[in-house]
């Protein structure tokens, strides 16, 4: 008769188990809060907006209008409520500075004795009945969307690439129409008063002084308060840090540890199949970086690629949709590979036909990837009439891909939880449900749970509903659970070359969970404050979102503090075959606390966001956060994979040497020479001269922005030719002379380390 196995205790009290979970059902108890109130206080579209009984447009008409927007890429373009990419205008603030200048203009016209107070009245007011679902439009509103619907046609219409459209983006007249419907209630959410509040359904922005549209209380009190906040925690954290030595990756000082040679590691048939995973991975990094760089070149040259048109097959919104959606393919795929390949180190065994699942994750993979990229392509051109969501593209940033795309990815990421299951079970049998593998586990399931939630988001949903949901992909799934699956990964590799007590690793993944739900969770409505979302949302977004930085701080002391004790180990290049490896986990900590931590602490402050949204400044925090720190833990995955994968006289710290500086280097010369000077002259010109200003064509196209812009090609350069193609090389290399299998019976373990001797005292 069998018996079930009995299971390891928890290695560690309880009470972090407790607080864990605590905190983890509170963050999302307050996540779920704010989204009822989103749900209950947005924006009401109206069924008809009327002028003296005639109808102007309807419900229907803004719908539609969004889906033209969302069809077209324009959110790849430009950006509406402040979100999108930063090309072109906003179009929210974009309609409401056009329609302030015509009715200024008409007013002064007209011998108005206030034409100011006249302009705030006709904005101001909120002529919204919500019984009747009938919002009433002045006259001179009216004559201001005819004269609108007339630029709009003419600027989407152009015959040639000079906005950094492809010719003639837009031209039937209705599409036309119901876009400017959709632009028209937008703005007008952004100047109409909420219900017995003195400030717009947008917490006044964009900034319009002219109406009164200016930073209000809470952005101030919450911005003040979010220092605190962020000081007083860091402060206390770092004196824990000080005060208890279980805080950090602490626990094997006292071992001097031989690393085996990677050729004497055995492979299993799974692990082998990754040698693909990270070919893929390379070969999608590299057109991902040359998407990058057309993307970049576009800003500083509007209509031509060094004399190529190519802005008429390869337009702007194409080349950002791809630019993007790859970043999360390739980061994807390492992590997918990383995962496969640490199973049987983590078990010890591996069942039978787990490489063919392998084989068939990437194949599914393939087909999402090209897929997806193609029907974008097809999408935007039109050439897929009413199926464009399902099969083209969504038009929502990050989450551009085509419905069925998106959910044939979501599957394939629950196959590959599958996969992990089947390879983890034995060990999953003998522990406790709180213990590093069903940690690990559990921070796998939560890649596709949490990456699901994105269905939620769709083209014909509210505008304001669907930034909601679509930020639990951007913000919630890649910062809080990619993250948490970074820190099991990483914490178990650690455990498994000897460096760190499995007891000390499971302690750093609680407080990871702790500390990311506190911030993370409820820190995703920092993105929401000006999408029509009320003022609480603001509030808990800002005070929860100093929070993450907090985390960010202890993890880059603690990646020192792992640096000194390898160092201390006599982790060397010659002695370490993971060297390389580490360095970029290094990496990682270091762009954790300036790109995600730093940069994004700056953009999100209220007070800050309200002039900077959707400027250069949220593109530097977005590639110093995305590539510092996933991008920079996808390279250093490959590398600890690869060492194994190939044989050590195949291996080259040259190539990985070159790609890691490289790739560093590049970032920060991205950074500080283009990205973060560029951001801080556009967030003056938004202070100082206007928002629609800072957002204009005319701006960025100004010299010293074209200077700036150029002067990042050197960075560019470095960053694809001595990063990118060097790490495809050792990605080939991986493939072309993988390793054979282990057999029974022969030489081989999967043990990466052998403890010589306690350290002298």
């Amino acid at each position: 008769m069998s018996t079930t196995p009995e299971r390891r205790p928890l290695l560690v009290s309880r009470r972090w188990l407790q607080a864990s979970a605590f905190v983890f059902v509170l963050g999302f108890f307050l996540l779920g809060l704010l989204g009822a109130l989103n749900y209950r206080d947005k924006p009401p579209i109206p069924e008809e907006v009327r002028v003296d009984g005639e109808v102007l447009f309807t419900e229907a008409d803004v719908m539609a209008g969004q889906q033209v927007f969302l069809r077209n890429g324009l959110m790849e373009y430009g950006s509406v409520l402040g979100h999108g990419a930063y090309l072109g205008p906003d179009f929210t603030a974009d309609y409401l500075h056009r329609e302030i200048a015509y009715l200024d203009e008409a007013l002064a016209g007209r011998g108005t004795a206030d034409p100011q107070g006249g302009l705030r009245e006709i904005l101001r007011t909120n002529r919204y009945d919500p019984d009747s679902g009938v919002l009433e439009f002045t006259p001179l509103q009216a004559e201001a969307f005819a004269e609108l619907t007339d630029h709009y046609a003419g600027f989407f219409g152009t015959p040639s690439t000079e906005n950094g459209l492809r010719r003639e983006a837009i031209t039937d007249p209705e599409e036309i129409r119901q876009l400017t419907a959709f632009f028209g209630w937008t703005a007008w959410a952004a100047a109409a008063q909420r219900p017995d509040k003195d400030y717009s359904y947008t917490n006044n922005w964009p900034p319009e002084p002219s109406i009164g549209n200016t930073a209000t209380g809470d952005a101030l009190v919450w911005s003040a308060l979010s220092i605190i906040a962020l000081l007083a925690g860091t402060g206390f954290l770092l004196g824990l840090f000080g005060r208890y030595n279980w805080l950090g990756w602490h626990g094997r000082e006292g071992a001097n540890l031989r690393f085996r040679r990677p050729d004497e590691v055995r492979l299993t048939p799974a692990q082998r199949a990754t040698a693909w995973f990270f070919l893929v991975m390379g070969l999608l990094f590299l057109l991902q970086t040359l998407v990058g760089s057309l993307t970049a070149h576009y800003r500083a040259d509007l209509s031509s690629f060094f004399g190529l048109d190519l802005a008429q097959l390869i337009p702007y919104t194409i080349s950002r949709t791809w630019h993007v959606q790859l970043s999360i393919f390739w980061v994807s795929t390492s992590f997918l590979a990383a995962g496969i390949f640490l199973l049987p180190l983590i078990s010890r065994r591996e069942p039978r036909g787990q490489n063919v699942l392998a084989y068939l994750l990437l194949a599914a993979l393939a087909v999402v990837v090209f897929g997806s990229l193609g029907g974008e392509w097809l999408g935007q051109r039109g050439m897929l009439g009413d199926l464009w969501a399902w099969f083209g593209h969504q038009g929502f940033e990050y989450l551009d891909l085509g419905r069925v795309w998106q959910v044939l990815l979501t599957l394939g990421l629950f196959f590959w939880v599958a996969i992990l299951f089947r390879g983890l079970r034995t060990r999953l049998r003998s522990e406790s449900y709180g213990n590093m593998p069903w940690l690990f586990f559990y921070a796998g399931l939560a890649i596709p749970v949490f990456y699901a939630v994105g269905l939620l988001a769709t083209p014909d949903t509210h505008f304001t509903i669907t930034d909601y949901w679509r930020f639990w992909v951007v913000h919630l799934w890649v910062e809080d659970f990619l993250e948490l699956f970074t820190t099991a990964m990483v914490a178990f590799i650690f455990v498994l070359l000897g460096v760190v007590a499995m007891r000390t690793a499971l302690i750093v993944v609680y407080l990871d969970i702790i500390l990311y739900s506190i911030g993370g969770v409820v820190g995703t409505m920092h993105h929401l404050y000006f999408s029509g979302t009320p003022a609480a949302t603001m509030a808990m977004g800002a005070f929860f979102s100093a929070a993450e930085v907090i985390p960010l701080t202890l993890l880059t002391v603690e990646a020192w503090s792992f640096l000194r004790l390898g160092t201390a180990q006599g982790i060397g290049r010659g002695h370490f075959p993971h060297y390389w490896a580490v360095m970029f986990l290094v990496a990682v900590g270091f762009w954790n606390f300036l790109g995600a931590g730093v940069f994004g602490f700056l953009i999100n402050l209220p007070i800050v966001s309200y002039y900077e949204i959707g400027t250069a400044l949220t593109a530097n925090h977005a590639h110093t956060a995305m590539m510092g720190v996933y991008g920079m833990l996808a390279a250093g995955l490959a590398l600890f994979c690869l060492r194994y994968l190939m044989p050590e006289k195949r291996w080259s710290e040259r190539m990985a040497k070159t790609s890691f500086w490289s790739l560093n280097i590049g970032l920060a010369w991205m950074s500080f020479v283009s990205l973060f000077p560029l951001g801080v002259l556009q967030l003056y010109e938004s202070v100082n001269q206007g928002y629609w200003e800072a957002r204009t064509l005319q701006y960025l196209t100004s010299t010293t922005n074209t200077v700036l812009e150029w002067l990042r090609l050197p960075g560019d350069v470095l960053f694809i030719v001595g990063g990118a193609l060097p790490l495809l090389w050792l990605t080939w290399l991986g493939v072309r002379y993988c390793r054979a299998c282990g057999v029974d019976g022969e030489a081989g373990t999967t043990d990466l380390f052998m403890e010589e001797s306690e350290a002298e005292a």
